[in-house]
C-alpha cells in the first residue's frame, strides 16, 4: 500500500471509530432529560442512520470534484466540531424541547417527538459529516491506486468497520465510565480533527492550506467548544444541592440532597430529568411517610407469624432504601437478614457513601449482575422477595416481569413467603399493573394484590407462596400488635386509604400469563400507562 493509501486507510479506520463513539454514547448524552428506552434508543439509531444517508449522497456529489481530498478534509473537520458541541449544548437542546417543571405523566408525549428532534439537532450534523467522508475515501482512494473501485471500497469498508469495532468496545468500556461523556466526544472530535488532517494532506497536489487545515480545525472546536460549554451544568433548584455525580457503565448517577424541608432528604437519581428518583435517604431508619412506596415493603412481615428473623431479598437494591425502611420498620425482636442484588456498582458505591448503605454479615450486596441471574446464585430462602428493578425511569426490563421469571422467584421464597413488586402506574387498573398482576397470578395459587400508595404513581403488587393474601378490610390488615404503632402505617396511609375500592384490586390465580420470555409486551404497555397518565391529568384540570 502506498504512502498516501496508508493516510486514506488510517482516516477511514478512524471515521469508522468516530460514528461508533458519537452513536454509543448519544443515548446517555440525552438520558438525563429523555431517559434511555427503546423509543429514545430508536430514535437516536433512526437519527444517525439517516443522517449517515444525507451524508453519503452529499459525499457521492462532491466526490466529483477535482481533489476530494479537500472535500474530505473539510467534512471531517465540521464532523469534529460538531462532536466537540455535542456534550457543551446537550442541556440547552434538550430543555428546548422538554421544559422544565413536567411530571412525568405530562411528558409523555415529548418523550418521543422532544428526543427526535433533541438528537437531530444534536447529532444529525457530525452523522452527515461522517456519512460523506465514506465515498470520498473510496474516491481518493481510487484515484490513487487506480485499482477498481470495488477493491477499493471493500478496503475503506473493511478498516472504517474495524475502527467502529474499537470504538464500540471503548466507548461503554473505557470513555465513558473512565472519562465521562464530555471527554468521549472530545476523543471523537480529536478522532476526526486527525483523520482531517491525514485526508487533508492525502494528495500529491496538497496545498499549505491543506496541511494547516487539521490544526486550524483543532482550534476552531476549541473556541466553540469552551465558548458554549456553559450549558452543559445546570444548577439544581432552588432547596436542592447535588452532593455528587457520576458516567457508570450504565448510566448517568447523581445525588441530590433536598435541604428545603424539616430535616434534609438525599435522592439518587439514575438518568433522570424530570420528577424522578431511584432511592431516598433521611437521618433515620424506619419509615419514610406518604408517597414513598419503600414503606409497603415493611407490611408482609406484619401480615405474617411472629419470628425472630426476617430474611429479606431485594432485586433493584440502588442506593439501599429497602434496607434502611426494614430496619426500623419490622415487628419488635425480629432480625432483619437482607441480601441487595444492584446492577451497577456506581450506585452502591454511592449508597455507602451518602445513602449510608451498610454491608456486612446481616446485610449482603452483590453488585455488576442482573438481577435474573444474580437470583440463580443465591437461592434463599427468602420470608420476602422484593423486586424493584426499573430503567430509564420507567421501564420495568421485560426479561424481569415474565411468567419464567416469576416462577423463579416462587422456588426461591421460603413456604409461606412474599413476593413484592413496584410498579409504577396511575391506578389498579393501569395497563402495566394489570398485565404484571395477571402474569404474577398465573404463578402463584395466592394470586396478586395491588396496592396503590397514596399521593405517588407507584402501585405495590403482593403474592404469596403456599398461602393466601390479607385482603383490604379484613382484620389482618391493620391488626394491632404489643409494641406496634399501627396510627403511624395509618397516618402515612399505607392501610386506611388503600380500604377505598379504587386503592386497591384482587387478581384471581389464573392459567395462563400475558408476559412470557416469548412474547412480551411490556414497552409497549409501559407507553400505554403514560398516556392513561397523561389523560388523567387533563380530565383533573
Amino acid at each position: 500500500m502506498s504512502f498516501v493509501g496508508t493516510r486514506l486507510a488510517l482516516t477511514a479506520a478512524l471515521a469508522g471509530a468516530a460514528t461508533m463513539i458519537v452513536e454509543l454514547a448519544a443515548v446517555r448524552l440525552v438520558a438525563p432529560y429523555f431517559g434511555a428506552s427503546l423509543v429514545v434508543w430508536t430514535n437516536v439509531i433512526g437519527v444517525v442512520l439517516g443522517a449517515l444517508a444525507v451524508g453519503y449522497v452529499l459525499g457521492s456529489r462532491l466526490a466529483r470534484r477535482d481533489r476530494p481530498t479537500a472535500a474530505l478534509g473539510w467534512v471531517l473537520a465540521l464532523a469534529a466540531i460538531t462532536a466537540a458541541l455535542a456534550p457543551a449544548g446537550a442541556e440547552h437542546v434538550c430543555r428546548t424541547f422538554l421544559p422544565d417543571g413536567l411530571a412525568l405523566h405530562e411528558a409523555s408525549g415529548l418523550i418521543a417527538w422532544g428526543s427526535l428532534a433533541a438528537t437531530a439537532v444534536l447529532f444529525g450534523p457530525v452523522a452527515v459529516g461522517l456519512g460523506a467522508a465514506s465515498p470520498l475515501i473510496v474516491e481518493a482512494w481510487q484515484r490513487e491506486s487506480g485499482v477498481s473501485a470495488g477493491v477499493v471500497g471493500g478496503r475503506a469498508l473493511g478498516l472504517s468497520t474495524l475502527g467502529g469495532l474499537a470504538g464500540a468496545f471503548a466507548t461503554p468500556h473505557v470513555l465513558v465510565p473512565g472519562f465521562g461523556l464530555h471527554a468521549t466526544y472530545w476523543t471523537a472530535a480529536l478522532l476526526l480533527v486527525l483523520g482531517s488532517a491525514l485526508g487533508a494532506c492525502s494528495s500529491e497536489r496538497r496545498s499549505s492550506r491543506n496541511s494547516g487545515l487539521g490544526a486550524r480545525s483543532l482550534l476552531l472546536a476549541l473556541a466553540l467548544g469552551s465558548g458554549f460549554v456553559a450549558f452543559a451544568e445546570r444548577a439544581p433548584r432552588d432547596g436542592r444541592v447535588e452532593l455528587a455525580r457520576a458516567e457508570s457503565p450504565y448510566q448517568r448517577v447523581r445525588v441530590v440532597e433536598d435541604r428545603s424541608g424539616s430535616e434534609p432528604m438525599r435522592l439518587l437519581q439514575v438518568n433522570e430529568g424530570l420528577d424522578s428518583f431511584q432511592s431516598v435517604w433521611v437521618p433515620r431508619t424506619g419509615l419514610i411517610g406518604e408517597g414513598y412506596y419503600y414503606d409497603a415493603f415493611a407490611l408482609p412481615a406484619w401480615w405474617s407469624a411472629p419470628t425472630d428473623r426476617w430474611r429479606l431479598g431485594v432485586l433493584g437494591l440502588g442506593a439501599g432504601t429497602a434496607f434502611r425502611v426494614l430496619e426500623g420498620a419490622l415487628p419488635p425482636g425480629t432480625r432483619l437478614e437482607a441480601f441487595g442484588v444492584e446492577i451497577d456498582p456506581v450506585v452502591v458505591d454511592f449508597g455507602k457513601r451518602w445513602f449510608q448503605l451498610v454491608e456486612d454479615d446481616r446485610h449482603r450486596v452483590l453488585s455488576g449482575l442482573d438481577a435474573r441471574c444474580a437470583l440463580r446464585t443465591n437461592p434463599g430462602p427468602f420470608d420476602e422477595l422484593v423486586l424493584d428493578a426499573y430503567a430509564n425511569q420507567v421501564e420495568i426490563p421485560a426479561h424481569l416481569c415474565s411468567v419464567e421469571f416469576f416462577r423463579e422467584v416462587w422456588a426461591t421464597l421460603a413456604p409461606r413467603g412474599w413476593f413484592v413488586i413496584n410498579v409504577g402506574g396511575f391506578g389498579c387498573d393501569d395497563p402495566v399493573v394489570v398485565a404484571i398482576a395477571e402474569t404474577v397470578a398465573a404463578t402463584f395459587d395466592s394470586g396478586a394484590l395491588a396496592v396503590r400508595i397514596p399521593a405517588s404513581r407507584n402501585v405495590v403488587l403482593f403474592a404469596r407462596r403456599e398461602a393466601e393474601l390479607v385482603r383490604p378490610n379484613a382484620p389482618a390488615w391493620g391488626e394491632e400488635r404489643p409494641g406496634w404503632r399501627i396510627a403511624a402505617l395509618d397516618g402515612y396511609g399505607l392501610l386506611s386509604k388503600t380500604t377505598h375500592p379504587t386503592n386497591s384490586r384482587y387478581f384471581e390465580a389464573r392459567s395462563d400469563a400475558p408476559l412470557t420470555d416469548d412474547v412480551n409486551p411490556i414497552d409497549r404497555l409501559q407507553r400505554e400507562s403514560l398516556e392513561l397518565g397523561r389523560e388523567h391529568a387533563a380530565a383533573l384540570d
